[in-house]
């Protein structure tokens, strides 16, 4: 093996370690203490991403007509993914509503925002929160009908994620300044999202029933398959930049969002099938995303 391909397999190690060695932690302590991890993750939810997106597109250093081009591919990545995936319910024996909306919102949060970082440096944490934003909002409206949840547009405002991103929007396109003292508080509730994420990840990975590992297998190879078949066409018509590329083939390829088994949870939406879909799935990504990295690298 050459330099340079060691090279690249060291970091690619590295960043994945670091990932799931956190994952680990999360798991470990979730198995041998009874852990309820609903109010962490609603004051993750409500402040600390919140404060992190915010925080970013604030920024002096974010200008959000820089990075249109990812906004529009990952709306059509999402989208396209679930089109792909739609007709493949037919032949998995699934509900759409149980099935789909996992295979078109991944985890660019709990995995997403770290990969990114960790890949690519601090300077890469805008465009993935963008990503973040982007599939979120899609999340928040679309999925949100698709499962049958509450489907009024202005309570979509009251969640503390979604008026961040429009706070900051507006912010970053007014050239607001921001005051030193509450760009530095913004920052460092900001920094407790991310690792919380992937604890959290860690401790639901403890409620996986390997009962139903056919739909979860099937999981775990369609949600990134279909990601990354709508990316080669998206990378293309784009023509994106060469990390604006990276980032695109990275995002296809995360697997499903843990938020699907929270909201289909709430709306007693096969709960039991869409665990395993989520939970399996993202066992899967311990070997997409190395692979994935490796070739973007």
């Amino acid at each position: 093996m050459d330099a340079q391909l060691l090279a690249i397999f060291q970091k690619t190690f590295e960043i994945v370690f670091a990932l799931f060695a956190v994952v680990a932690v999360g798991y470990v302590y979730g198995r041998y203490r009874s852990t309820d991890m609903s109010v962490s993750n609603k004051i993750n939810t409500d402040v600390f991403l919140p404060a992190l997106i915010f925080g970013v597109m604030s920024s002096q250093a974010f200008d959000i007509t820089a990075y249109l081009d990812l906004a529009v591919a990952v709306t059509v990545i999402v989208l396209g993914s679930g089109l792909l995936a739609w007709p493949l319910c037919r032949v998995l024996g699934v509900q759409v509503k149980t099935f789909v909306p996992p295979m078109m919102f991944n985890n660019c949060g709990n995995l997403g925002l770290p990969l990114l970082v960790l890949a690519f440096g601090e300077t890469a944490l805008p465009a993935a929160v963008m990503l973040f934003v982007v599939s979120n909002t899609i999340h928040f409206t679309l999925g949100a009908y698709m499962v049958g949840a509450d489907k009024n547009p202005f309570k979509l405002l009251t969640q503390p994620m979604i008026a961040a991103t429009f706070l900051g929007i507006a912010w970053s396109l007014l050239d607001l300044p921001m005051a030193k003292t509450l760009s530095i508080s913004l920052e460092m509730l900001g920094q407790v999202s991310i690792p919380l994420l992937l604890f959290a990840l860690g401790v639901r990975m403890n409620d996986v029933d390997f009962s139903q590992w056919k739909i979860g297998l099937w999981s775990a190879l369609i949600g990134p398959g279909t990601g990354l078949l709508m990316a080669i066409p998206v990378v293309y018509w784009l023509d994106l930049s060469a990390v604006n590329t990276a980032y695109v083939w990275l995002f296809a390829s995360l697997p499903p969002a843990v938020l699907n088994y929270i909201v289909a949870e709430r709306q007693n939406q096969q709960p039991e099938l869409v665990a395993p879909i989520v939970l399996i799935g993202n066992i899967g990504g311990l070997v997409i995303i190395p692979a994935t990295l490796f070739f973007v690298l």
